[in-house]
């Protein structure tokens, strides 16, 4: 009989326990939802993507700029370096014009038929340095009676020569020269005249001796002086005649 009651006795306790526990269950005390673990991870893990593109989108932005930035950069290094050349090339050009060569372009024909119209010629300013202008020479020079302007002729008289004109021919010291150069002969006015060449100084002729204001006809001195002298003619790089670029070089005649 006892036995029998502590049997029930048990098993009344049992479930009460049993219920006690359940209830607790029910209640949600003991225990939390796994599926809120399930969310917060689904929400980090979310997040921390979204950061991530967030991070990567400005690091690329960044980077776009920066090389953006970079390409301008050397743009302008390019472009400061062409113009650094160009300057460069342009003083050079301007010293060499200035104290080097000359760069003329005929507009008569005085010098026909060695020089034609529009001939272009190069000149070079440091031939009489160390040494004297000489006959057959073409050279450039200021014009005696205006230096604004520059001539082109040949030496014929150099200092201390005796240069005459008779019967359209020249003589140089008593002897007659030998111009195989000349357009055509002299014509023969009638007259004969003579010229003493003084010391730095020179008697020159165009070689069309029918068309050309020289020596013969200038007002104010019928000499050049060394001073006055520009360049030797070394060569022709355009022919005006027939429009077109050439390469000829000119040698004492």
């Amino acid at each position: 009989m006892a036995d029998n009651r502590k049997y029930r006795y048990n098993e009344e306790f049992n479930d009460d326990f049993l219920t006690d526990i359940d209830d607790s269950v029910d209640d949600g005390i003991y225990f939390e939802n796994p599926d809120d673990y399930d969310d917060d991870l689904d929400y980090s893990t979310s997040a921390s993507k979204s950061s991530s593109k967030k991070s990567s989108s400005d690091d690329s932005s960044k980077s776009n700029a920066s090389c953006k930035k970079g390409t301008k950069k050397l743009i302008v290094k390019e472009i400061l370096s062409y113009i650094k050349i160009l300057v460069i090339a342009a003083v050079i050009a301007l010293i060499i014009t200035k104290f080097v060569i000359i760069n003329a372009q005929v507009p008569t024909g005085s010098m026909e038929n060695t020089i034609n119209v529009n001939d272009r010629l190069i000149g070079f300013r440091l031939a009489y340095i160390f040494s004297e202008p000489r006959r057959g020479d073409i050279i450039i020079f200021k014009f005696p009676d205006d230096e604004e302007q520059n001539f082109v002729k040949r030496v014929i008289g150099t200092p201390g020569d005796v240069v005459t004109i008779s019967e359209g021919k020249v003589y140089v010291n008593g002897e007659e020269l030998v111009e195989d150069y000349i357009k055509e002969a002299m014509i023969d006015d009638g007259t004969s005249q003579t010229y003493i060449v003084p010391k730095d100084s020179y008697f020159v002729l165009g070689d069309n001796r029918n068309s050309s204001k020289d020596s013969r006809f200038w007002e104010t001195t019928s000499y050049v002086t060394k001073d006055e002298i520009l360049a030797k003619v070394i060569f022709k790089y355009y022919d005006g005649e027939n429009a077109k670029p050439t390469f000829s070089l000119f040698s004492r005649s």
